[in-house]
């Protein structure tokens, strides 16, 4: 079930949304049927099982987008207690009301990602798992590289160092 929040993040991600803005601020509803048509042709997903997924993210965006104000709200309200003048009580009931808000929105967010699960097919779950692993590697080969270019360039800096007059000997 899990890499089909991954799947959906890589769509969102390829949209220019991120992660963790998917899961917890859906898209505008505008960009929301760009990400399920995306998600259809890479699985090859059947006219009723998109419509059924769009059902299941219109039904639960609501729910998301106001739990979303709610903990903005809360937040601020958190925010402005901050001072000399503190009340800790008050401050340890705003973060408990805070934290309850979140616990809701990671629980809509996995119902979400369980419903639409539950829409596929054994195979489309492996096609997405397939998918879910290639863009791991490519992460990782990314990181690889962008790890290279970072110690290329710390030993350019170095040579460059030693060659303008020397390093100076340390504590000197």
């Amino acid at each position: 079930m899990k890499f089909i929040f991954q799947i959906l993040s890589f769509i969102a991600l390829g949209l220019g949304v991120t992660a963790q803005a998917f899961s917890q601020a859906p898209a505008a509803p505008a960009q929301q049927p760009d990400q399920i048509s995306q998600l259809a042709e890479m699985v090859g997903l059947s006219e009723e099982q998109e419509k059924e997924i769009r059902g299941i993210v219109s039904e639960t965006e609501p729910k998301i987008e106001e739990l979303q104000a709610e903990a903005r709200s809360v937040q601020n309200e958190l925010m402005a207690m901050a001072g000399p003048d503190f009340d800790e009580t008050a401050i340890r009931s705003k973060a408990a009301e805070l934290g309850a808000l979140e616990g809701q929105m990671t629980a809509e967010s996995i119902l979400l990602q369980s419903k639409v699960d539950a829409v596929f097919t054994e195979e489309q779950r492996q096609q997405l798992e397939e998918m879910q692993r290639q863009q791991q590697q490519m992460r990782q080969q990314m990181q690889q590289q962008q790890m290279q270019q970072q110690i290329q360039q710390q030993m350019q800096q170095m040579q460059q160092q030693q060659q303008g007059g020397g390093a100076a000997p340390a504590g000197q």
